[in-house]
């Protein structure tokens, strides 16, 4: 298998910003979002909830067409936030928005401000864990909720990666394995209970046809998605 080159987050979705969707568009962010949406409460009514890795908005708009009070989305890179805005106010969602240029180890948010707190597809960009899920902990309130997944770790075990296409060229995003050995050790220290974990499979009825990729793919899971919820005491 012939590895495509490898940007950072900040370079590849500056170079992906213009042409990223505000929905789940390929099998596996398909198979994601069906597993998120599922632990994601269906009444958001009177809640503060933060998107971390926001991108184009995408789960912004979920919480909000469930009646979140409030949402903010924080992204390191500046592109896909203009993407986030130009997706939200065309559809009319810009009462009650708010969206931040941040990493996912530094953000501008207060403490405790979220009362659900979504991270898509975000963690793997980082080296270490337990930095991100201090920081998710730290936004969010006791006795909230924290929804994060990831690409599964077989996937990169396979040699998958994940990847755009810009200007003719193939482009993957850099990314590092996190087993569930090393989330369930990172919750524990940093006070996030493992409430639910979903490992999604494709549904073949989402691959275009003639599509050329792994079939192993469909006998396997492809992310990795956890709801995790907040306890009294304080990270350290």
């Amino acid at each position: 298998m012939t590895r495509l080159p490898e940007l950072s987050p900040v370079e590849a979705y500056t170079l992906w910003a213009p042409n990223y969707p505000a929905h789940a568009h390929n099998p596996v962010m398909q198979a994601e979002e069906r597993a998120m949406l599922a632990l994601m409460p269906a009444d958001l009514h009177g809640l503060n909830v933060l998107d971390v890795g926001c991108g184009s908005g995408r789960y912004m708009l979920h919480a909000l067409r469930r009646g979140a009070s409030r949402s903010i989305g924080v992204d390191l890179s500046s592109a896909m936030l203009r993407r986030a805005y130009s997706e939200l106010t065309a559809r009319r969602f810009d009462a009650g928005i708010g969206l931040a240029l941040g990493g996912i180890t530094s953000l501008p948010v207060l403490d405790a401000w979220a009362d659900f707190t979504v991270c898509g597809l975000v963690v793997g960009h980082l080296e270490q864990l337990h930095d991100a899920l201090r920081e998710l902990h730290r936004v969010t309130k006791p006795g909230g909720i924290v929804l994060c997944s990831d690409v599964h770790p077989i996937g990169p075990a396979l040699g998958w990666q994940r990847d755009f296409k810009h200007g003719g060229q193939r482009y993957a995003v850099r990314h590092t394995q996190h087993l569930y050995s090393h989330w369930h050790a990172a919750c524990a220290a940093q006070g996030l209970v493992i409430e639910d974990v979903l490992e999604p499979m494709l549904d073949p009825a989402d691959i275009p046809p003639k599509a050329h990729f792994d079939r192993t793919a469909l006998e396997v899971p492809v992310a990795l998605v956890f709801r995790l919820r907040r306890g009294d005491a304080p990270c350290r």
